[in-house]
């Protein structure tokens, strides 16, 4: 991949939105839950967007994770031995990831894409998708996900639905259906 320099006007406003998202917060739980889903082998990121990056780029903690999620013995994703050599071999293995949690029930809008993560160009899509994972691993309640279930789910708990707010007083009094002329009632 080549470098790119810096970027300006609307790219550097659009890249400065994304890279906004970005929640230090949500990194340090997902980590957390990580390392308690796989185990100690898979190490410590360093803190910050870039360590969170480096971390997961090649594939390979991510395989881990998605495996750990299925029984023993069913593996969705082969992890290599070793970090995949060339960088096609390592995006691979992110779109390995990426088509396992997606069996797993996390959702098309839910899921980065590869470039988000091995370029560091969504790293909030990156997020998103984990947060999907472990809350989706949560409900399931098959007895392979470990770690703080209230972890996983409690951004969406301040939530209130639509029409709990907007709906209010309305009623579908004086509505007749469509096309037919209106009845005065007197």
């Amino acid at each position: 991949m080549a470098n790119k320099g810096p970027s300006y006007g609307m790219s550097h406003k659009v890249q400065s939105k994304i890279e906004n998202k970005y929640n230090e917060e949500l990194e340090e739980q997902l980590v957390e839950w990580i390392i308690v889903q796989c185990g100690p082998d898979v190490g410590r990121p360093d803190r910050g967007r870039l360590g969170f990056q480096v971390w997961l780029k090649y594939g390979m903690i991510l395989s881990k994770l998605v495996n750990s999620l299925y029984p023993d013995g069913s593996k969705s994703v082969k992890v290599p031995e070793n970090l995949p050599s060339g960088i096609f071999k390592q995006m691979e293995q992110v779109a390995q990831f990426l088509k396992a949690a997606e069996d797993y029930g996390v959702t098309k809008t839910n899921m980065f894409q590869t470039v988000d993560l091995f370029e560091g160009k969504d790293m909030a899509a990156v997020q998103r998708t984990l947060k999907a994972l472990g809350s989706l691993a949560v409900t399931k309640n098959d007895g392979h996900y470990c770690g703080d279930p209230n972890c996983q789910l409690q951004e969406g708990k301040h939530v209130i639905g639509l029409q709990m707010v907007s709906n209010r007083g309305a009623s579908q009094a004086g509505m007749t259906g469509y096309g037919q002329p209106c009845q005065n009632i007197s």
